[in-house]
């Protein structure tokens, strides 16, 4: 289960360094193996190689004569990646894919369960406020908390 959010650094060489406490569970679970692939939020979504694999069948189940269906298959099959934890702990994001989601030097990794989202710190924070204050049935978390029974 990936939590938190954690402010990340991309080198000059396009790599992040996992944060130790996710960098072992990745180790474990994976391998050191995931799948980085776009979202339709401008971010990245990163998954353990298992919990992607699941995923990818389900996408690829959906009826391909469907147009959102298609879309889907193209826009996060199309796109994902493979990628390995090196030695140090980083991962090397491909330049299409850091270029989709505008990642620049700082950057945002968002624990979502069983996977992670990557966003640009300032797309992050200004979405998060978005988030946050809206409550006009844009998106905003006031209804949508007010009916969870925690």
């Amino acid at each position: 289960m990936f939590r938190g959010a954690t402010k990340l650094t991309v080198d000059d060489k396009g790599r992040v360094v996992m944060p130790t406490r996710h960098r072992d569970r990745l180790r474990e679970h994976s391998a050191g193996r995931v799948v980085v692939t776009v979202d339709r939020d401008q971010c990245l979504l990163l998954y353990p190689l298992p919990e992607w694999e699941q995923i990818e069948r389900k996408i690829m189940a959906l009826p391909t004569f469907q147009p959102q269906a298609r879309r889907l298959q193209r826009l996060m099959v199309g796109h994902a990646t493979d990628l390995e934890i090196d030695a140090h702990g980083r991962l090397l994001l491909p330049a299409e894919l850091r270029e989709f989601a505008g990642l620049q030097r700082m950057v945002m990794l968002i624990g979502q369960g069983a996977r992670f989202e990557l966003w640009d710190e300032a797309r992050w924070m200004e979405r998060r406020e978005v988030w946050l204050k809206s409550d006009d049935g844009s998106g905003g978390l006031g209804a949508d908390l007010d009916s969870l029974s925690l």
